[in-house]
């Protein structure tokens, strides 16, 4: 662990002691993330491979293990009770029983049935109550992901996704649409992300 991971779990760790709140500003490296916002009330394991972009929130009783690499592009919300993780032993453990702690791991490889990769959240988008999002998964720019829903696999921009495991059931844009004839001035803020071709700087933390 680095000594940049193990100061942020500290901070939080002391921070819990008094308020439950996000606190505003956080760093990778060299990066400064000053609108990005975490709650001392969640838990990042492998925070080294975590790679935010600014103007995240991650609210209360979140739980992210990252050691397979997570990036959670800009503006994207985790509300609360969120599970999102880069691995999973489960079935590994049943098939190997009580050897599982002691079954030789080969250098880069892993137990039978290990299951590992890693997550890619886009930008803007927006991650429900007591969800989950499993390894190997990468949502595009502009989700919903509804409260409760499990997820895993790769989707398209702009999906709303729902269910255990989740589904495609419809469109954020369109929602979005209304509200932008509502408020046509704010179409100019709007397509200024929705149309970069890369929404943050990706090259995680130096």
């Amino acid at each position: 662990m680095t000594l940049r991971a193990s100061l942020n779990r500290l901070r939080r760790r002391w921070l819990r002691r008094w308020i439950w709140q996000p606190v505003f500003g956080e760093r990778q490296g060299s990066r400064l993330l000053p609108h990005t916002r975490i709650s001392s009330a969640s838990v990042i394991e492998h925070e080294d491979k975590l790679v935010l972009g600014d103007n995240v929130f991650i609210g209360a009783f979140n739980f992210i293990e990252a050691s397979g690499g997570i990036t959670i592009e800009e503006g994207v919300q985790i509300t609360s009770h969120c599970a999102i993780v880069t691995h999973s032993s489960h079935r590994s453990q049943r098939l190997l029983g009580p050897a599982y702690v002691t079954w030789p791991v080969p250098a880069g490889g892993a137990r039978p049935g290990w299951i590992a990769g890693p997550i890619h959240i886009g930008a803007y988008s927006f991650v429900g109550p007591h969800s989950l999002i499993e390894a190997n998964t990468r949502i595009g720019r502009g989700t919903l992901v509804c409260a409760g829903s499990f997820v895993r696999g790769t989707y398209p921009d702009y999906a709303i996704l729902e269910g255990r495991p989740a589904r495609v059931v419809g469109d954020s844009r369109r929602a979005d649409e209304k509200a932008l004839l509502r408020h046509p001035e704010l179409r100019v803020l709007y397509e200024a992300w929705t149309t970069a071709p890369e929404p943050i700087d990706l090259e995680g933390p130096r």
